[in-house]
């Protein structure tokens, strides 16, 4: 499980790096890839998004510092 945890993480930070150069540059990378309003762009938000509620588990993790 931490695998697929760190490949979610990954894709939730290229998530957040779209989003941070739409709200500063009003550049939306995955659009100008894949075309705005596409399938693959509502695949790939999509995906960005399940794997957003995937590391909400992130949050409820005991480390152990022993």
């Amino acid at each position: 499980m931490e695998t697929l945890q760190k490949i979610c993480l990954v894709i939730t930070i290229i998530g957040a790096i779209n989003w941070g150069l739409i709200g500063l540059f009003d550049f939306n990378l995955v659009a100008t890839i894949f075309g705005s309003g596409s399938m693959f762009s509502r695949i790939i938000y999509s995906l960005v998004g399940i794997t957003g509620l995937i590391n909400i588990g992130l949050l409820f993790v005991h480390l152990d510092t022993k």
